[in-house]
C-alpha cells in the first residue's frame, strides 16, 4: 500500500470514529487528540512528545488557564463541544497563544469534532483555513504539519498570498504610468481610488463587478478615461444617476474622491488592473497597503523618511499589550449592567494615535481589535442580561474610525492610511454583522452605514510629528523612522538636524532619530496612558537610551512589555526593540523578552530597566577619572580607500628591495583574519604616510605614486560634492554649520582617513597589546604583536601583561560588556567610554591571586592554540563550539580563569557578579569624588617589575 493510501486509510478510519462520538469537549476530546495523532502516523500524542492541559500562568495571574494539547513549538490544539461556534472562539486561543510568547507553536487549530480551523496569526488574522472532518480524506494536505516529519500544507485561505499578488499588480501599474510621465500625486489618486472601488465591488459597496467589467471593457475599446472616470465621478456625486450603467451606485465622497481627475491607460496599464481586480478583494488584507506603499515610492525616498512595512505579528506586540490586554482586563472585571454599560460608553470615545503612521497598518489593527473588545462587551451584556440586551445594546453609538489619528510627513501615506481605515471600517462591520447571524442574537443592534465614507482629513494629517501638536489620546502606538545618528545629518540635511537639536535639547545629539519619538510620546501623553513604540535597538543604550527610555522610567514611566532585541521584519536590514510603557503606576505582568544564545526567553519581572535587561541593571554606573584618564582603549586605524592597502606578496616584494620602507608600510590586521583562521595573522600591509607632509610623503615614490592613483581622484569627487551641498545649505540658513568630512579627507589626501596616534604612541613602548573584534555578540581577545598595526575593526587594548588579559577575558569584564556595549545592527560593539571608562579593576589582590590569575590567563592561550591547530579550526569556531551544551576543555578553561579573577576581585561566586561589579564602580566613584587614589587597569600599583607576568606569546606577522 502506498504512502498515501495509508494515511488515507489511517484519516477514514479516524472519520469513522468521530461520527460516533457524542461531542463532549472534557469527555471526548484527550482520547480524539490521542487518535488524531494516530491518523498523522504517530504512536499517539504522548509518543509525539504532546502535552495535555499545558499549564499557562503568568507571574501575577490571579486565575491559571490550560491549552488543551501543545506540541512544542508545531501546534496549539483547542478543543470545543460539537456544535460549538468556532468564530466566538478567536480571541481565547490568541490569548493563550500569546501567553506562550516568545516560542509560541507555529499553528493554532480550533476544533469541535466536525471542524477544523486552522491559523498561523505570525502570517494572518483569519484562518488559512476551515475544513469539515467528514472531508478529511480530501483536504488533510493543509494539517501537513501532524506528520512526523512535517510536509508544507496546503491551505485555501492564505490572505497574504492573495494580498501580495494583488498588491503587486497594482503597484507595477502604478509604476508604468509614473514611468511614461504622468504626474506622481494624480498617479497616486488615480491608483488609491481604483483600490477603493476594487474593494467596494466585493463587499457589494458597488454593484457587482461594475469596476473589473469597466477594465475588462476598456481592453477592448482603449477607452478607460471615460469609463473609469464616469464611475469615480458617480462615486463622488451626491445625487444618484436615474438610469444608465452607473445606475445604483451609491455617494463615497468622504474624501477619497473628492477630486477626481481620470487618466487614461494604455492596454498594458488596464490589463494589470484588470488583472488585480478580478482577485478576491473580499480576501484582501488591508495592511498588505504598507508594501504597496512602500512599492510605490522612490527608492531615495523610502531610505530618507525611513519607511518601513511592519509585520502584524510584531504590530501586536504593540496593539496586544497596549490596547487589547488592559481591555480585557476590564470586561472581565465588569459583572454588573451597570459596570458594562460605563465600559461601553469609555470604549466609544477611547482614542488612539499613531503619530508615524505611515499607511496605517497600526491604526488599523488597533481599530479592528477595538471593534472586537466592543463586541466583547455587547456579548456579556447578552449573556448576563438577556431580558434587558436589546434596549442597551441596539444604539448607533459605536466604536468609530473617528477614533484613530495618524500623522506621516509623506502626503501618500497619509492618503493610503486613510484608505486603509476605511477599508477596516467595512470589515469591521461584516465580522460584527457575522457575529450577530452565528450566535442568532435578536438584540437589535443597529449597525452603522458604511456609506457615504467618513471624512478623516482632520484624523490623519501631513505634517512633522516632531514639530507640530498631537491630539490627546489614551494610547500612542507605532513604527518611529528609523535613522541611525550618524546618517541624519546626510539624509535630512544639517538645517534639519539643527532644528530638532535646538527644539529637543533634552535628548543627546548622538541618540537615534526614533528616539525623539520616545521622549515626546512621554511627553505629551497624560497620566495613566499608555505607550507602545518599535525602535531600533540602540534606544537601550547609551545616547540614545538617555534620550527616551531614561527620560521615561526617570519620569513617572513604567516598561510592563517590551523586546530586547530582534530582527526586523520589514525590509531595514536592522534589529529593533518594542516598548510598550504607561505613564503612572502599573499593576500587572511585566513581560521582557531577550535572546539569549540564539533563544528567545521570555522574562516576568517586577520591573524592567531602561536597558531592557533582566540582569542588574547597570546604568547607574559612573565614569571612573582614574580609568578615563589612562587612555588604554582605541578604536583601530581606518585607513579610508582599498588603495592604502597592498597584498602580502606586493608588500614584501617592495620592502625587499627599499628596505627603508618599513618606516610607512606596515602588516595590518582585520577582525576577520583574527577570528575566521585557524592560523591567525595579517594577509595585507597598510601604507600610512600620515605622520608625513606632502614632501616628505613623496620620497617614498613607488607608494607615494600608488596612492596619488587610486586615493585622490576619488577624494577630490566627494570634496567637490560636499562643496556644493555646503553651499546650498548656507544659501538656506548662513549661520548653520557646514560638513567638511570629506574635504578634509581631499587636503590631506595621502593621509589614511583617521591615522591614530595616540595609539601608536602608546602602542610603541610595548612589545605587544591585546586585541578583540569590534562588534562581537561575545568577545574574543588575543595577543597581537607591536610589530602588527590594528584595522578599525578592531578594538584594541594597550595592555601587555597576562594578568590584564586574564582580567578581561573573565566573565567579569563580558558580563559587563554585553550588559553597558552599543551595538551596530543587531551585534554589540565595544566602545570605551561606554564600557572601559566604567569598568573597575580589582583593588587589592594579594600575589598569589594576581599569579594564579597569570597562570590561568597563559594556559587558556597555550591550550586554545593546541586546539586551533589540532583541530583546523578559527577562533570564532572553537567559542562556538563551546556554547554548545555538554563537557569542554575550553570551557573548563574559561572556569578556571573566572574563579581566579572573582578570587582577586573578592567577589562572592554564589552572588550576582553584575551587582558586585556595579557596587564596586560605585564606591570607586565615591573613592575618587573624596579626592582617595584608586587601582588603574593593568598590573596593581605595588607590582615592582611588571617584566616577570609579560611572556610572549602573541600574534606575528
Amino acid at each position: 500500500m502506498s504512502e498515501s493510501s495509508t494515511t488515507k486509510a489511517a484519516i477514514t478510519k479516524l472519520i469513522e470514529y468521530i461520527q460516533i462520538l457524542k461531542g463532549d469537549e472534557k469527555g471526548e476530546a484527550q482520547v480524539f487528540c490521542d487518535r488524531l495523532f494516530q491518523a498523522f502516523g504517530h504512536q499517539g500524542y504522548k509518543e509525539a512528545g504532546a502535552v495535555l492541559e499545558e499549564r499557562l500562568k503568568g507571574k501575577k495571574d490571579r486565575s491559571t488557564k490550560f491549552a488543551d494539547l501543545v506540541w512544542g513549538e508545531r501546534l496549539l490544539l483547542e478543543m470545543k463541544k460539537r456544535g460549538a461556534k468556532l468564530e466566538t472562539h478567536r480571541a481565547q486561543v490568541f490569548d493563550y497563544w500569546w501567553k506562550m510568547r516568545p516560542r509560541q507553536p507555529h499553528y493554532v487549530v480550533l476544533c469541535n469534532f466536525d471542524e477544523f480551523w486552522i491559523y498561523d496569526f505570525s502570517v494572518q488574522d483569519e484562518p488559512l483555513d476551515k475544513i469539515q472532518s467528514d472531508r478529511l480524506r480530501e483536504r488533510y494536505s493543509a494539517l501537513n504539519f501532524l506528520f512526523p516529519e512535517p510536509l508544507e500544507p496546503t491551505f485555501e485561505n492564505n490572505l497574504v498570498d492573495v494580498s501580495r499578488s494583488a498588491a503587486n499588480k497594482v503597484a507595477e501599474t502604478f509604476n508604468a504610468l509614473i514611468a511614461r510621465g504622468e504626474d506622481r500625486e494624480l498617479a497616486q489618486k488615480f491608483i488609491l481610488q481604483s483600490v477603493f472601488a476594487m474593494f467596494a465591488e466585493d463587499f457589494d459597496l458597488l454593484p457587482k463587478d461594475i469596476y473589473t467589467s469597466l477594465l475588462k471593457e476598456g481592453l477592448s475599446s482603449g477607452n478607460t478615461y471615460d469609463l473609469i472616470g464616469g464611475l469615480f465621478q458617480q462615486m463622488a456625486a451626491k445625487k444618484p444617476a436615474r438610469g444608465g450603467r452607473y445606475q445604483g451606485v451609491d455617494y463615497f465622497n468622504g474624501g477619497l474622491f473628492d477630486e477626481v481627475d481620470p487618466i487614461e491607460l494604455n492596454n498594458a496599464e488596464t490589463d494589470l488592473l484588470h488583472q488585480a481586480a478580478i482577485e478576491n478583494w473580499a480576501k484582501i488584507n488591508p495592511s498588505i497597503f504598507g508594501g504597496l506603499f512602500e512599492s510605490s515610492m522612490d527608492e531615495g525616498e523610502r531610505h530618507a523618511f525611513g519607511a518601513h512595512f511592519t509585520s502584524e505579528l510584531d504590530i501586536y506586540k504593540v496593539v496586544h499589550p497596549c490596547i487589547i490586554q488592559p481591555w480585557r482586563e476590564k470586561i472581565g472585571k465588569a459583572n454588573t449592567l451597570k459596570e458594562l454599560k460605563a465600559l461601553r460608553r469609555e470604549i466609544i470615545k477611547y482614542k488612539v494615535l499613531d503619530p508615524a503612521c505611515g499607511s496605517g497598518n497600526f491604526l488599523y489593527i488597533a481599530f479592528r481589535e477595538l471593534k472586537r473588545l466592543e463586541m466583547e462587551i455587547l456579548n456579556k451584556i447578552y449573556q448576563l442580561f438577556p431580558k434587558t440586551a436589546h434596549k442597551e445594546i441596539g444604539t448607533t453609538s459605536q466604536v468609530s474610525v473617528k477614533q484613530f489619528y495618524g500623522i506621516d510627513k509623506n502626503p501618500f501615506a497619509v492618503e493610503l492610511a486613510k484608505v486603509t481605515l476605511m477599508l477596516g471600517k467595512e470589515i469591521a462591520a461584516e465580522e460584527t454583522k457575522n457575529w450577530i447571524d452565528t450566535d442568532q442574537l435578536a438584540i437589535g443592534f443597529q449597525m452603522e452605514s458604511t456609506l457615504p465614507l467618513e471624512n478623516l482629513d482632520d484624523n490623519i494629517i501631513e505634517a512633522d510629528a516632531l514639530f507640530s501638536d498631537w491630539p490627546e489620546v489614551d494610547v500612542i502606538i507605532g513604527n518611529p523612522p528609523f535613522q541611525s545618528k550618524n546618517k541624519m545629518q546626510e539624509e535630512f540635511g544639517a538645517e534639519y538636524v539643527n532644528l530638532l537639536h535646538s527644539s529637543f535639547p533634552e535628548v543627546p545629539g548622538r541618540a537615534d532619530f526614533c528616539v525623539y519619538w520616545y521622549y515626546k510620546a512621554h511627553k505629551v501623553m497624560k497620566q495613566g496612558g499608555l505607550a507602545g513604540l518599535v525602535g531600533t535597538n540602540t534606544i537601550r543604550q547609551n545616547y540614545s537610551r538617555e534620550g527616551g527610555l531614561d527620560y521615561i522610567v526617570k519620569n513617572d514611566g513604567q516598561i510592563f512589555d517590551a523586546v530586547s532585541s530582534q530582527t526586523w521584519s520589514g525590509d531595514a536590514v536592522v534589529f529593533v526593540s518594542i516598548v510598550n510603557w504607561v505613564k503612572g503606576e502599573y499593576s500587572g505582568d511585566r513581560n521582557l523578552i531577550v535572546e539569549e544564545n540564539g533563544t528567545l526567553r521570555n522574562y516576568r519581572l517586577d520591573s524592567i530597566n531602561s536597558s531592557l535587561s533582566p540582569r542588574t541593571d547597570v546604568t547607574s554606573a559612573k565614569k571612573l577619572e582614574t580609568i578615563k584618564s589612562q587612555k588604554v582603549v582605541f578604536q583601530g586605524q581606518t585607513h579610508g580607500h582599498s588603495a592604502f592597502l597592498l597584498s602580502k606578496e606586493k608588500a614584501n616584494s617592495i620592502l625587499d628591495s627599499k628596505p627603508k620602507y618599513s618606516r610607512v608600510l606596515s602588516p595590518y590586521l582585520i577582525g576577520d583574519e583574527l577570528l575566521g583562521t585557524s592560523t591567525p595573522g595579517p594577509k595585507r600591509y597598510v601604507i600610512d604616510l600620515s605622520e608625513l607632509d606632502i614632501f616628505e610623503a613623496s620620497e617614498y615614490k613607488e607608494l607615494f605614486h600608488i596612492i596619488e592613483q587610486g586615493v585622490l581622484p576619488d577624494r577630490k569627487i566627494k570634496a567637490k560634492k560636499q562643496e556644493g551641498e555646503n553651499q546650498k545649505l548656507r544659501e538656506k540658513n548662513p549661520k548653520a554649520k557646514a560638513n567638511k568630512h570629506h574635504i578634509n579627507f581631499y587636503r590631506n589626501w595621502w593621509k589614511l582617513s583617521y591615522h591614530r596616534a595616540k595609539m601608536l604612541e602608546k602602542l610603541s613602548s610595548l612589545s605587544r597589546y591585546i586585541v578583540c573584534s569590534r562588534v562581537s555578540a561575545r568577545p574574543i581577545f588575543e595577543f597581537v604583536s607591536s610589530s602588527i598595526r590594528p584595522n578599525d575593526s578592531l578594538s584594541v587594548f594597550a595592555l601587555e601583561d597576562d594578568y590584564s588579559f586574564g582580567i578581561i577575558h573573565s566573565k567579569v569584564h563580558i558580563l559587563w560588556y554585553q550588559e553597558k556595549c552599543s551595538s551596530m545592527k543587531g551585534d554589540p560593539r565595544y566602545t570605551s567610554n561606554s564600557i572601559w571608562d566604567f569598568f573597575p579593576w580589582p583593588q587589592s589582590p594579594n600575589q598569589s591571586e594576581i599569579e594564579a590569575v597569570v597562570r590561568a590567563s597563559k594556559e587558556l592561550r597555550k591550550n586554545r592554540k593546541r586546539i586551533m591547530e589540532t583541530h583546523s579550526k578559527s577562533l570564532r569556531e572553537i567559542y562556538r563550539i563551546m556554547e554548545k551544551p555538554g563537557v569542554n576543555p575550553l570551557r573548563m578553561l574559561h572556569n578556571t580563569l573566572d574563579k581566579a579573577v572573582m578570587k582577586a576581585y573578592g567577589f562572592d561566586g554564589r552572588k550576582d557578579i553584575l551587582t558586585q561589579v556595579l557596587a564596586l564602580n560605585h564606591s570607586l566613584a565615591e573613592a575618587e569624588a573624596s579626592g582617595m587614589t584608586i587601582e588603574a587597569a593593568g598590573l596593581p600599583s605595588y607590582i615592582q617589575n611588571p617584566q616577570e607576568y609579560i611572556s610572549e606569546d602573541c600574534i606575528q606577522i
